[in-house]
Formats: structure tokens, sequence, C-alpha cells
């Protein structure tokens, strides 16, 4: 875009409304009018009925590990991953994303500790030297099982990008894998003995120093004004465990029991947009499809198809009656709103002109262009 731009004859979808046959004027990186009606300028954008929508607010991507690793114990070039994850949330309708970097491990490989190093040496790398199409900030999930956890979350904690923390036990028989027999599938290379064995490891680790990591990764957190999520709340107790830590989103809560709890007491829920489409969870938790029916769905994110946000939002608005505006707030408006992002998520006087065109082929919601902050990057 140049330092002006008109867009016209778009079917626009504000925070509250949509606009058939509508128009927005983009000024110096910012909208700077909606206005009703197609615009007779000749220099004005022509976008054939097309939807204009705001760039997607992605919270949680594993995406970046990933690429990191598309193999497993395959790692690829740290530089050429954190590029190759860019491009592709770009092309999914992603205009902010925020990179979500597994601070500690628990799996016996310890793949994600080898990585995290180079993770965030390519990462601060890209986003100086100007090389991202998309916005790109930082959520740190930080593993309380894991020895150096606080050690490495407070070597980033005053980064000026992290924007949100979030406490995660994926020890077994926790949370999301409360079922051990279903975690002791993923490792069928080790003995029973090996298993049994390094099971009480974790555990052991986890009850000796998991509550002083948690609450010292959210102390830190919050003297600094980052908003912390409470990763995998699987009952009432464990999100009233939240809430008197002062933590404000549920992320991926794993039974609608929890879901229900946290979104009852001001907590916002946050969900993985691959669940939705999909059709259920392929680790057997709730589905968001339960959520969304329930009216406990706040956000979704693109967990680790950046895609599915995009294509998530439609099936709410197509497969469940949610209305338009409604659904694709659950991917911009709502999660801008949970971390404090105020000049992106919906498209508004004032706001930063982070916009995309969608065509609809069938039923199929296809990115054609993208722009964020007024120039086009896509």
């Amino acid at each position: 875009m140049t330092a002006e731009t008109v867009l016209t004859n778009a079917r626009v979808v504000m925070r509250d409304a949509v606009l058939d046959g509508a128009t927005v004027v983009v000024r110096d990186g910012r909208i700077a009018a909606v206005q009703p009606g197609i615009s007779g300028l000749a220099a004005a954008h022509d976008l054939e009925g097309d939807l204009l929508l705001p760039g997607l607010v992605d919270l949680h991507t594993d995406n970046i590990e990933k690429h990191m690793m598309p193999r497993v114990r395959v790692p690829w070039p740290a530089r050429a991953a954190v590029i190759a994850h860019d491009r592709q949330v770009v092309a999914g309708g992603i205009t902010t994303v925020l990179d979500s970097l597994a601070v500690g491990d628990v799996w016996p490989d310890g793949e994600r500790v080898k990585t995290f190093t180079q993770a965030i040496e390519a990462w601060r790398g890209g986003r100086d030297a100007g090389m991202f199409k998309a916005r790109h900030a930082l959520h740190l999930r930080c593993e309380i099982g894991f020895e150096q956890v606080v050690e490495l979350f407070s070597s980033l904690v005053d980064d000026p990008d992290l924007r949100l923390t979030s406490v995660m036990d994926h020890t077994p028989g926790q949370r999301q894998f409360v079922n051990v027999a279903k975690y002791r599938q993923q490792y069928p290379q080790m003995t029973d003995a090996e298993f049994d064995a390094y099971v009480e490891k974790r555990r052991s680790l986890r009850d000796a120093v998991g509550p002083k990591h948690r609450a010292a990764i959210i102390a830190l957190s919050r003297a600094r004004n980052v908003p912390v999520a409470s990763h995998d709340d699987r009952t009432a107790e464990e999100v009233a465990e939240a809430l008197a830590d002062g933590i404000t989103l549920s992320e991926f809560p794993t039974s609608l029991e929890a879901a229900k709890a946290a979104h009852g007491q001001g907590m916002m829920v946050i969900a993985g947009a691959p669940n939705l489409v999909r059709g259920g969870s392929h680790s057997g938790n709730v589905s968001v499809a339960d959520l969304a029916r329930a009216g406990v769905l706040d956000i979704m994110a693109s967990d680790y198809v950046p895609a599915s946000m995009l294509i998530g939002a439609f099936a709410l608005h197509d497969e469940m009656g949610i209305g338009l505006a409604d659904a694709i707030a659950t991917v911009s408006a709502h999660p801008a709103e949970a971390i404090g992002m105020d000049e992106i998520g919906s498209i508004a006087p004032g706001k930063r002109a982070d916009l995309l065109r969608v065509k609809r082929h069938d039923a199929m919601p296809v990115v054609e262009t993208v722009w964020r902050d007024g120039l086009r990057v896509m």
C-alpha cells in the first residue's frame, strides 16, 4: 500500500458488524475510515465483494519448533527455520504471532532443550534484522518440573517482546497426561522398567521443585505486567489454583468442567483451532466444538497448524451458527485484548492496518492478500 490506499467493494468484518459493499481507507499504516458504499475514486482497489478481515492474532503456536526439528532428531538450520515459519503464518492470515517456545522439557529425548537457545538466537536475529513479514512476539511456555526453568526464564523475561507466559506441567499423571498408559504409547522403544524409572524420576522432581518454580515464574511475569496462562487445566480445583495466583487465561483446558469453571469466573479460555477443524482432540481431551456449544470458547490459537485459525473461525460460523463477526473475533479481537495489544485485532479507525483479503472457494476461506501496518506482505 502507499501512504493512502482505498479498498472498496468489500465485505468488511468489523468487531460487531459486517458491512457489505463497504470501503476502508488506510493512511500511514492506520485505518483512517470505514465507510458504507463503494468508492468512486479511480485509484480505489476493487475487492470484488471479497471479505476484508482483520489480521489474525495467534497466541500459541508450536510451529517454529516444528520447523526447527522437521523430523524426530533431525535438526534444521535455525535461521532458515524461523523464516520458513514466518512465511507460513502470513500465508495463513496471521499478522501477529506469539512464537510459543517451550522453556524446559519432560520428554526422554530432551529435543526441546537442545534447540531452545538456537531458536531464541535465530528468532531475535530475524526480528532485529527486519526479516519477518508478520509481527512476532514471544510466548514462553514454562515447564515447572524442569530443573533450570527459572534460570532460563529469568534470562528472557525482560525482552520487550515477551507478551505471554504460561505455566505447564507435562509430568506423566498430570493434566494432559493423566492417562499414563496413553503416555506410555509414545515411547515403545523403552522397556517397562526404563519407562517406570523415568516416570518416577519426573514425578519426584516435579513434586520437589514444581510449586516453587511455578510461584517464581508467575511472580516474575506479574512484576513486568506480562499476562500468565494456566496450561491444560483439567479440574475446577486446578482452575481455582490459577485464579488464586492471579492468572487470567486458561490455555487448552482438557475438560468441559475446567473450561466452564474458568470462563464463569472471568478467565478467557484458549483452545486449539486444529481440534475444531479435525472434529476433536487428537489427545482424547474435550472437543472445541463442545466448548463453543457451551458458550465458553473465547480464543482459538493455531497450536500446530497456522492455517487452522481461519478455517476454524469459519467453521464456527458455517457449522455452529455463530455470527461471522463473533467467530472472527475469536482469532483476532479477543486474543489481542487478552495480551493488551489494543491497536490490533479489529477493523476500526485508528487501529493498525493489519488486513486480509479472503475469498471463499465453496466453503474454504482462502487468503488472497495480506497487509501489515498498511504494507502488503503477501
